[in-house]
């Protein structure tokens, strides 16, 4: 039974250290994702990492978060795009290590300056190669639920408090 109970609190401990651990980063900071933003010194003195996520708030329709390989992000085109969204609140996870380029799909935008290269950290090959559809989009729309802090802390609490009784 002991062995049981050290291996729920393990569990435990390390599932809500694998949440405090992502970071999610709003594209832009205040401004958003917007024609007019330094992106490259938005990105400078940042450390992502897999598990992160980028949150793209901008209007909806008037822009895009377009996914797309390292050749299209130098040439601003999104016509093989990897993924896209319009919704005007846009979350990408950062699923892999390596680089990965989005750029605003909208005519002009994206030579306007749209555009960001996210290095993520981890697995060797950070900083290098072109991306794959490494993140995850999730458009406004979608479901997307991360547990709070505090309800992870309350359930793990409730989980101690059960395993004490026994």
């Amino acid at each position: 039974m002991a062995s049981s109970s050290v291996a729920l609190v393990t569990l435990l401990v390390a599932s809500c250290a694998a949440l405090a651990a992502a970071t999610s980063y709003t594209v832009g900071d205040g401004k958003g994702w917007v024609i007019g933003v330094d992106y490259s010194g938005w990105t400078s003195g940042k450390s992502f990492a897999v598990g992160d996520k980028l949150v793209f708030t901008y209007t909806s329709k008037a822009h895009t978060v377009t996914e797309v390989s390292q050749s299209d992000y130098s040439s601003c085109s999104g016509s093989n795009a990897l993924a896209n969204d319009d919704s005007g609140a846009t979350t990408v996870t950062l699923n892999t290590p390596g680089t990965h380029y989005y750029i605003c799909n909208i005519p002009g935008h994206c030579a306007g300056g749209m555009k960001v290269a996210v290095t993520v950290g981890g697995g060797g090959s950070s900083g290098s190669g072109s991306s794959s559809g490494g993140g995850s989009i999730t458009p406004s729309g979608a479901v997307l639920q991360v547990p709070a802090m505090g309800a992870v802390v309350a359930a793990a609490a409730g989980a101690l408090i059960k395993v004490a009784l026994f």
